[in-house]
């Protein structure tokens, strides 16, 4: 028996035996990480979420996904603009054939994806059309910092209020839109 913080020596087979479990254990982590990632499908939207997520069940069959739009952030359901978001994007989607590119899997196991309906990017058409900002990260204004701010100068959507909040800042200042029912699931606050 041997214990680390001792300085242990892996000789022959012991050696062999350890790296193979490393390289498994690493194998499971990045495959777990990325199942689904670069997968891509023709689906139909099932339901719409809020602004930025959707459930769209793949023409081929199987599960129905949950998937989050990306490159975009959408104002909460009890933001103001929230619900409208909502609807813009089913307006979108609905009753229409999607192209769907997961390119990530999010914290909470949805699909980070790129949707397009007949040609049109669908987080692009809805940033252009003031429903959605383009995803901020560190010092860059995001993948659809034009359509935003073509969007913001003529003040459609969110940005036709005097001063529309981040959804990430309004997040961070109220919380989740959704707390816990008496019946194991969740209501809208």
């Amino acid at each position: 028996m041997c214990i680390v913080t001792e300085g242990c020596k892996l000789t022959g087979r012991h050696t062999l035996f350890f790296y193979q479990r490393l390289l498994l254990a690493g194998l499971v982590s990045i495959f777990a990480t990325h199942v689904g990632a670069g997968e891509a499908y023709a689906a139909r939207a099932e339901s719409i979420s809020d602004g930025d997520t959707l459930w769209v069940e793949p023409e081929a069959g199987g599960a129905p996904r949950k998937l989050r739009l990306l490159g975009v952030d959408a104002p909460e359901l009890c933001q103001s603009g929230g619900v409208a978001a909502r609807d813009a994007l089913r307006a979108l989607v609905m009753q229409r054939r999607l192209r769907v590119q997961v390119q990530y899997l999010d914290d909470y196991g949805r699909g980070l994806a790129r949707i397009e309906v007949g040609g049109q990017d669908v987080a692009e058409a809805l940033v252009y059309q003031g429903w959605a900002w383009s995803s901020r990260w560190r010092h860059s204004l995001g993948p659809y910092a034009v359509q935003e701010a073509q969007a913001r100068q003529a003040k459609l959507g969110v940005f036709a209020q005097s001063k529309p909040e981040l959804p990430r800042d309004f997040r961070r200042r109220h919380g989740s839109c959704f707390v816990p029912d008496d019946k194991g699931g969740f209501k809208q606050k």
